[in-house]
């Protein structure tokens, strides 16, 4: 069954890795109910779920951003690569999902979650900020490489979800982009840039006018 293993979210902490001086990426494992809900234009709101805590707001959190989610598979994998354990909510995402080809779904594809229903925008792109958290070597170049990056979410019905709650795909737009086609357009096969266009209305706003830009 796809559900929602588990629901995170983020408090602020001091670190010495990020020119803000303080980051929400470590995301902990909370019981629930939590609202979910547009939080309001990207560089002025945070997070769509309650409670958690954006603190850079210039590249992340806002509608179009309001929820990541990545796959527990994918932290599982990890765990092995690594050689460490990978609680839910390390990779700084507010939905562990379990069952779910998070970097398969399409973007514009739907999901009922809970009480909420969300789209899928865009994949997430590494930062210095995760490869800070993380301690890794190289951290941004292997998540890179790894190509499953995990999604981001827009609300479109808000509501609220807890963990234990089934993950439906309501519908899905008849494309190819991907979440794991478009993160590879946009970091390591710029050629695949323009099959994306099929989707530019559909794909996280900052994204969209980034690719814009690089076509020209």
């Amino acid at each position: 069954m796809s559900r929602l293993l588990s629901l995170n979210i983020g408090r602020l902490m001091a670190v010495d890795y990020s020119d803000r001086g303080t980051t929400g990426i470590d995301k902990r494992p909370v019981d629930g109910p939590v609202a979910v809900a547009d939080p309001g234009p990207q560089g002025v709101a945070g997070s769509g779920v309650a409670g958690d805590d954006i603190i850079d707001r210039r590249f992340h959190g806002g509608d179009d951003q309001a929820v990541y989610a990545f796959a527990r598979e994918d932290l599982d994998r990890w765990e092995r690569v690594l050689g460490r354990e990978l609680p839910s909510g390390v990779f700084g995402e507010n939905f562990t999902t379990a069952g779910v080809e998070v970097n398969s779904a399409v973007i514009g594809e739907r999901w009922r979650v809970g009480e909420v229903v969300l789209e899928v925008t865009s994949p997430r792109i590494p930062c210095r900020t995760f490869a800070g958290w993380m301690e890794e070597k190289g951290w941004v170049k292997r998540f890179t490489q790894d190509r499953r990056p995990g999604a981001f979410l827009r609300v479109v019905e808000p509501g609220s979800v807890r963990a234990g709650d089934g993950i439906t795909v309501l519908s899905r737009p008849d494309h190819e982009v991907t979440v794991e086609f478009l993160f590879r357009a946009m970091t390591t096969e710029s050629e695949l840039l323009p099959r994306t266009l099929v989707a530019i209305d559909l794909i996280n706003r900052s994204y969209a006018e980034s690719i814009r830009k690089r076509l020209g």
